[in-house]
């Protein structure tokens, strides 16, 4: 996979079908390398007439890494989660989301679709929010606003979130991933243990990087509540939530929807915080239900 320097830092990125179209950027979530990005979902999306980026993150996969930074307190940080108390971090969301931007400017983008996971749906609303001109639509899944007052994951999925996977340990690392992954994904579209092992292993073996999980973590609970923010979202955009999730609860989506002007919400029953290839038509249809909402706003003008 290609590198490209975008924002002052290096980001390894991979793209799909012809350059000509308009663009879907897929940001993944807190520790989640862009292969966390199931390429049938990609090469889907390519077949519906889009291409495709998706990208690995600042501190995790082969993206640069800020090891100068050192490790968060993680004591502090789980108290900054539970609490509200304030947090600080070595870089912050809206860095991030400068990032993503700064991909599209190296990749020649003017505009794209703009879809993010879980701490990657933060990021795509903050592209929205504060790089509007960039983002054709938006499509924020499985994540949340920031407000304190929402319900926090259940307490199995909270543990398995703020608990490292071991540095350098390769076997304890893929069956913390397991683990993790058994935790908190689709109840009612469970990924069998052979294929769910096979993508473990291939993160694993790709980058393990817990610190950089960590200092992403701090900058989730530092970035706050960004329903005032939200309310100034001029793209399309719609919310997709599992029912079910049991890391980021479906009041955070109902939430996200609610603070978004026009925005569409998206519940669906049996999902998790995950990427079961069963929903993959649902995914595909909520990126693609936003850019047809672009299209016809675009049009409409």
């Amino acid at each position: 996979m290609p590198q490209i320097k975008a924002n002052g830092i290096t980001l390894e990125y991979e793209s799909f079908g012809p350059e000509d179209r308009e663009t879907v950027l897929l940001i993944m979530g807190l520790g989640a390398q862009l292969t966390m990005w199931p390429v049938e979902l990609c090469d889907e999306l390519v077949a519906r007439g889009y291409r495709v980026v998706r990208f690995d993150n600042r501190d995790v996969g082969l993206s640069t890494k800020f090891d100068d930074a050192g490790m968060p307190d993680m004591g502090a940080i789980f108290t900054a989660l539970t609490t509200g108390a304030p947090v600080s971090a070595p870089y912050a969301l809206d860095d991030m989301a400068a990032d993503a931007v700064g991909l599209l400017d190296a990749l020649g983008i003017g505009k794209a679709h703009i879809a993010g996971a879980s701490m990657g749906g933060m990021i795509a609303q903050l592209v929205a929010t504060n790089h509007p001109e960039r983002a054709l639509s938006l499509v924020s899944i499985m994540s949340t606003t920031g407000n304190p007052d929402l319900p926090q994951g259940k307490p199995e999925a909270m543990a398995v979130l703020m608990t490292p996977a071991p540095e350098g340990d390769i076997p304890a690392a893929i069956e913390r991933g397991m683990l993790a992954w058994n935790t908190i994904g689709s109840p009612g579209y469970r990924t069998d243990d052979e294929t769910l092992r096979k993508w473990v292993t291939r993160d694993v073996n790709r980058s393990l990087y817990p610190v950089g999980t960590a200092r992403q973590m701090a900058a989730i609970v530092a970035n706050g509540d960004r329903r005032e923010k939200l309310k100034d979202v001029k793209a399309p955009a719609v919310i997709l939530h599992g029912i079910d999730d049991p890391l980021v609860p479906i009041e955070g989506g109902r939430d996200t929807a609610a603070s978004i002007p026009g925005a569409e919400l998206r519940e669906v029953p049996g999902m998790g915080h995950d990427f079961p290839l069963a929903l993959l038509d649902s995914f595909a249809d909520a990126i693609e239900a936003a850019a047809k909402r672009a299209s016809a706003a675009k049009a409409a003008e």
